[in-house]
């Protein structure tokens, strides 16, 4: 496991448009699905990762107190090498969703296109777009790592949120997130 940081991608940065399936619901899910919410969270996660199962009840708990805003959506990516990485496999990413109670799309990113046009470094990493899908937020959801004692609360995307919800400006004081490096596809 390589301990890497995000990119921090500058603010104001159009979000790259993806079309990626849905595990859980089969579902095809495109970026231009959220256009005019106030907020949409784009996380990059996956099943194996010892940072992401250390958030993944945090995570749920997090997404589920945004149920009733019709202004936020969440939605999961996994772009890790399932070849390598079976554990982050499409089938396991369904059983993940469904085990945890995800309340948003957990899609696959196999080419792993839509990662490196948003330069996704790590699991977990978060990007918050605002209302005309540009980056407001890239970086961690909280301080909290494995080991360290802090609670999981999603503060961090929690103040980010609030701040497009309000119509304020959010700082530009963003921590990185800290993780797993993606797994990227080799090629022989």
């Amino acid at each position: 496991m390589a301990l890497t940081p995000s990119n921090m991608i500058p603010l104001g940065t159009p979000a790259p448009r993806f079309s990626l399936g849905d595990e859980i619901s089969g579902k095809m899910i495109t970026l231009e699905d959220y256009l005019g919410k106030k907020a949409v969270v784009v996380m990059f996660i996956c099943n194996h990762c010892p940072y992401v199962k250390h958030i993944h009840e945090g995570l749920v708990k997090f997404t589920h107190s945004f149920e009733k805003n019709k202004d936020v959506a969440f939605i999961a990516i996994n772009s890790n090498d399932a070849k390598n990485y079976p554990e982050d496999s499409p089938q396991k990413m369904k059983v993940i969703g469904e085990k945890l109670g995800f309340n948003f799309p957990y899609c696959f990113d196999e080419s792993q296109e839509t990662a490196k046009a948003y330069q996704a470094a790590c699991t977990p990493d978060f990007y918050i777009l605002d209302s005309q899908l540009k980056v407001a937020y890239r970086g961690q959801m909280d301080d909290s790592r494995p080991g360290n004692g802090i609670p999981v609360s999603g503060n961090d995307l929690k103040a980010a949120i609030e701040a497009l919800l309000s119509g304020q400006p959010l700082s530009s004081n963003q921590k990185a997130s800290i993780g797993c490096n993606i797994k990227w596809v080799t090629t022989t």
